[in-house]
This record gives structure tokens, sequence and C-alpha cells, in this order.
């Protein structure tokens, strides 16, 4: 298969045959089987699923984060899956945005300097990182807080920095990874709001595993994982 793809612009991924595995003992885990979907550039998508069902696996893998065993992974029409660590470290670095459930911020440096970090070390000046990470706080509404450490923030506010450390590489992908997983009701809609907004705003695709189904129906596009195969649309029932 050639290592790029141009068939289709309007698709940022594309996703074919995909499959993990994992080996414990004499047992054979079988996380992902052979799933394929496309996400449409400026789209958001949400997946929903069970504990265990393999969505952070999923979203680790169109992170390169970790790698498949068979399938193909191509974003921007380019193959990710054969990339060299080196390559893979580049990709992370400047063609994705991660938000995690525990927000990851550097207890001794200011949220301004958490969201810029990231730019400045990919190479921004460290004039110009700055003040793309504060038009980013105050698109998340914590212009009024950029001089605090992540001890003098609540944790709504420390995962609003990560949403903007997020964008500040101007990555053509956000993956979040239960985003709002360790905050109450109310942070958890502020923060799947402002992150939405902030992927439309700033033009990037979006795309969220959580459990939480207020987060996923703000999507424009849902699926669920259930038995390692991803299903076009909402899961019925609750989940655990």
């Amino acid at each position: 298969m050639s290592n790029i793809v141009q068939d289709d612009e309007s698709i940022l991924v594309r996703v074919r045959d995909l499959v993990k595995t994992y080996t414990s003992g004499t047992e054979t885990l079988h996380i992902l089987q052979g799933i394929g979907f496309d996400i449409k550039r400026g789209s958001s998508v949400a997946v929903t699923g069970e504990s265990g069902s393999g969505k952070s696996t999923l979203l680790n893998i169109l992170g390169g984060l970790d790698r498949c065993d068979s399938g193909s992974v191509f974003v921007g029409g380019a193959e990710i899956r054969g990339l060299t660590e080196s390559a893979l470290s580049s990709y992370r670095s400047h063609r994705v945005g991660f938000i995690f459930q525990f927000h990851y911020l550097l207890k001794d440096f200011t949220a301004l300097e958490n969201v810029m970090l990231p730019a400045y070390i990919a190479g921004m000046k460290k004039k110009d990182a700055l003040e793309k990470a504060r038009l980013l706080l105050e698109d998340v509404k914590l212009d009024d807080r950029i001089h605090h450490y992540p001890s003098q923030l609540s944790g709504g506010e420390r995962q609003r920095v990560a949403v903007a450390r997020s964008l500040v590489n101007d990555p053509d992908l956000v993956l979040a990874d239960e985003p709002t997983g360790n905050l109450d009701a109310q942070n958890s809609a502020m923060v799947a709001e402002l992150l939405y907004a902030g992927a439309g705003k700033w033009g990037k695709t979006l795309m969220v595993v959580t459990h939480d189904i207020g987060v996923a129906e703000r999507a424009e596009v849902r699926y669920t994982l259930v038995g390692g195969i991803l299903r076009f649309g909402p899961q019925t029932g609750v989940l655990k």
C-alpha cells in the first residue's frame, strides 16, 4: 500500500482494517477487530463504550502513542503506522493535540507557561508562543488566571488550561481521552463547551472518547465501540 493517499482532501483521518490485540499469559485479548472509519476535516467525533472496550487504545493509535498489529491509519494523507520513533515524535508534537483525563500540567509553571511551553519546544519564538498561549487562555475564559500555578487553580480550570495547551501547536487533530472524567457536572459541561468551541474556532478536527453522554452528544458524529467493533451511532443503555 502506498504511504500517501490523496483521493479525498476533505478526509483528515482514514482508518482501515485496524487490529490490536494484547497477550496476558496464555490469554489473547482482541481489543480492536478490524475497524474502519473516516473523519472529515474540521468535524467533531465522539466514541463511547464501556470501560475496557478499547476507546483509549484507539485514540492512542491515532495519536502515535501506540501501534496497531495490522491495518492502516492515514492522517492528512500520510500513513503513520510505519513511522520511525523519531518521526512519530515529530507527528505527536506538530500534528496532534492531546487532552487526557488528568491534566498533566507542570506544577512549577504558570498556566501561561504550561500552554506556551510545547510551542516553544517545537521551535516557535518565545514571544510568539506567549502571545498564542494568551489568546488560547482567553478562549477558555482564563485570561485573569494566566499567572496562577496549577495548585492555585480548580480542577475545571486546570483542565481548561489543558484544552488551551492542546491547541497551541496548531495541530490538525485534537484527541481528547475522557477530558471531563474527573470533573463534576457543572465543570464537565463548561470544559466540553470550551473544547468543542475552541476546536471549531481554530478549525481543528476533534475526536473525543468519553463515558459522558452529555459530552458525546455535542459531537457531529457518534460511534460506539462494542466487542472490538466500531458501530455508528450512540449506545443505548447506561455506560459503566
